[in-house]
């Protein structure tokens, strides 16, 4: 009977080394997983500032030629309305002579076309 009881408590200690032995191992595979995903995501990390980078660097250069072009319309723009505005000034007072002159001088004539019937 000791010898049975004896074989049972070793059954017993050797299960229970065998469950500790799982649990540790399952410990060191969760360890693991998460360092393994830590390190992921430190990779993708510095994968996308790399492309991040990379799409700043290309959109300078692009939106820098175009912030180019949009500083020369804008001037151009502005020499344009300077213009029309000085000629303005200038022809203003000459045009409104004119058109006051057309609407205010009237010379009462007879029409060409119209024929006079006695």
């Amino acid at each position: 009977m000791t010898s049975q009881s004896q074989g049972i408590q070793q059954l017993l200690q050797a299960e229970k080394r065998a469950k500790d032995k799982l649990e540790e191992a399952k410990k060191r595979k969760g360890k693991r997983l998460k360092q393994a995903k830590e390190e992921a995501i430190a990779e993708i990390d510095h994968y996308r500032l790399q492309r991040e980078k990379e799409f700043r660097n290309k959109q300078t250069n692009v939106m820098g030629s175009q912030g180019n072009l949009s500083a020369k319309i804008e001037e151009q723009t502005t020499e344009t309305v300077r213009n029309l505005t000085s000629s303005y000034h200038k022809n203003m007072e000459s045009m409104m002579k004119k058109l006051l002159s057309t609407i205010c001088d009237i010379n009462p004539e007879v029409h060409p076309n119209f024929r006079h019937t006695v």
